[in-house]
């Protein structure tokens, strides 16, 4: 099997389906969300959602990897999707699986999991398209085009015959998940959480989407809009604020008892001073250099992004944010795309760290408050909206006889 394709210029390739892989009937979606998120919201845990949705891309990408190849996996602020290649799928099963038990259990956050067979999208027309956002050196994303990754969450979501029952089990890759810095506020006017879906499936939606892009990059440059800048406005600090320690603890794959948690607590405590004392003195260590890292957390933070369509977390001024509205709210009129947008006053920070020393870390952002849930939250009244109508003159619809 092939690898998946390399993208590293989003703003040039990510709308373009010929930077895609097609993912043949011999592959598969894995799906997670988080359920009552509004609940959760409104008990001010949006962290902890976020660090949940974090968990489900390490867990994924450590079960399914096979030896060094990059994962096609992405975060979603709420869930996670992955690409999970031919034969691992039982690996990709167990970790879901695994992943529900533990959530709940144990972070008392209720997740969704579900596989869903590419075949069975491609039965229904649905495509699913799928590269990898490369950064060197192992660090990438997951991005995908197509109805058919959609279409899946959807699947997920609505029929319990693609949802898989928690269960007890390893959760490889775990201990490397963690949310000690502290969220960033904008330093152009606010955060915009943007998301869009195509209504048309095959090229025409593919094009829309691509039309929604070029739009979106005449009013700002996404590039520049990035929410973490070049990293010089991210502050560790210390202590930790203490829920974060607390989800760190929880987050172990040692087996959950006091001795693991309090280890894994202290170990963060330790970890977290030295780099703000390093921070702050402008000192490096042979093997480690606390700028450049602060630096290539920017970098390989995944504010840009797609799933369907883009998924942009965006450093705006609020005029920018009211042209990429206006211009959203034009194509959704045109009956092109779906879309959902929410504003923040700052963007929370997710690491998934392997080896600092080896330059092995990404980064995921979200706008605070949990601003891609609230803007999936208005895509899907949009969504609920067209289909009222038509729900509603099949129910006036004359029966036929017999």
């Amino acid at each position: 099997m092939p690898p998946l394709p390399v993208i590293r210029d989003f703003a040039a390739e990510a709308s373009d389906p010929s930077r895609y892989a097609a993912l043949d009937g011999d592959w598969w979606l894995a799906v997670a969300d988080v359920t009552g998120s509004t609940r959760l919201a409104g008990e001010g845990r949006h962290r902890d959602v976020n660090f949940v949705a974090a968990a489900v891309v390490a867990v994924l990408t450590a079960a399914v990897r096979r030896g060094d190849e990059p994962v096609a996996c992405q975060f979603g602020g709420d869930g996670a999707i992955a690409a999970v290649p031919p034969g691992r799928a039982p690996e990709a099963r167990a970790a879901l699986e695994a992943l529900g038990h533990w959530a709940a259990t144990v972070m008392d956050v209720p997740l969704r999991v579900g596989l869903v067979p590419v075949r069975a999208l491609l039965d229904h027309g649905l495509e699913v398209l799928a590269a990898l956002h490369d950064f060197g050196n192992g660090n990438s994303f997951g991005l995908f085009l197509g109805a058919g990754v959609v279409a899946a969450d959807a699947w997920v979501k609505e029929d319990v015959r693609w949802r898989l029952t928690p269960r007890p089990g390893p959760l490889p890759g775990l201990d490397s998940v963690s949310c000690r810095w502290n969220p960033v506020p904008p330093r152009r006017g606010t955060v915009l959480c943007v998301i869009v879906d195509p209504v048309a499936p095959g090229p025409a939606g593919l094009l829309a989407l691509a039309d929604v892009q070029r739009a979106i990059e005449a009013v700002v440059p996404t590039v520049g809009a990035a929410p973490l800048g070049h990293g010089e406005r991210l502050e560790a600090r210390w202590p930790p604020a203490w829920r974060a320690l607390l989800m760190e603890a929880r987050g172990s794959s040692g087996g959950g008892g006091w001795r693991d948690r309090f280890g894994r607590m202290a170990g963060a405590l330790v970890k977290s001073a030295v780099l703000v004392l390093l921070l702050k003195l402008g000192l490096t260590l042979p093997s480690f250099d606390p700028q450049r890292y602060r630096r290539s957390m920017a970098e390989r933070s995944d504010f840009r992004k797609s799933a369907g369509g883009p998924r942009l977390v965006l450093d705006v001024t609020g005029l920018e944010a009211a042209e990429i509205e206006a211009l959203l709210a034009d194509a959704a009129a045109a009956g092109a795309i779906r879309y959902g947008t929410a504003r923040a006053d700052a963007t929370t920070i997710t690491c998934l760290v392997g080896d600092v020393t080896a330059d092995r870390h990404v980064h995921f952002v979200d706008g605070a408050g949990l601003g891609f849930w609230r803007a999936s939250v208005m895509l899907k009244a949009m969504k609920a909206r067209e289909t009222a109508p038509e729900m509603l003159a099949a129910a006036l619809a004359p029966v036929p006889p017999g």
